[in-house]
């Protein structure tokens, strides 16, 4: 017959488990710090803004393309205006079909603050934005223009 006592018990001790579950904290702590969280929202909300920014960009060379004129028409100048304060050219890029009808609702009102559209002659046109994220101010690809334009804290 067999001791009760003499049988032994696997498993981990209280201390091993800690030891495991502390190694396994800092890993997560390491990768939440290269990962940073806050700069990936960053980049997506970048990446939304410059879709719409193109979107608005390339519906306006449509509109040049076909009409000889931007939907501002010939002799208006915009130097850094918001996209959402020219209303009546969207418009007009909507009713002519360059931009789907539902543009406004999907960019939303707060990006479209943020898109800068700059006309300097009757057939040049800038569209750009300010990305918040660090990987997308470094990126050239980011500008729209040849120019850099520069309006209050904002420059593109």
């Amino acid at each position: 017959m067999k001791n009760p006592k003499a049988a032994q018990v696997s498993g981990f001790t209280l201390i091993e488990l800690l030891i495991v579950i502390a190694l396994l904290g800092a890993l997560a702590v390491g990768l939440l710090a290269t990962i940073d969280p806050f700069e990936q929202l960053k980049k997506g909300r970048d990446t939304s803004l410059r879709n719409t920014t193109s979107e608005f960009y390339n519906a306006n060379l449509r509109y040049y393309s076909t009409k000889a004129s931007f939907p501002w028409g010939t002799g208006v100048l915009y130097t850094a205006k918001a996209v959402n304060l020219i209303g009546s050219d969207i418009t007009e890029l909507i009713n002519v079909g360059e931009l789907k009808s539902k543009f406004i609702d999907l960019a939303g009102t707060g990006n479209l603050a943020k898109i800068y559209v700059t006309s300097t002659a009757s057939e040049q046109v800038a569209v750009c934005f300010k990305p918040e994220s660090k990987s997308f101010q470094e990126d050239p690809v980011t500008f729209f223009a040849s120019h850099r334009f520069h309006f209050g804290d904002n420059a593109c």
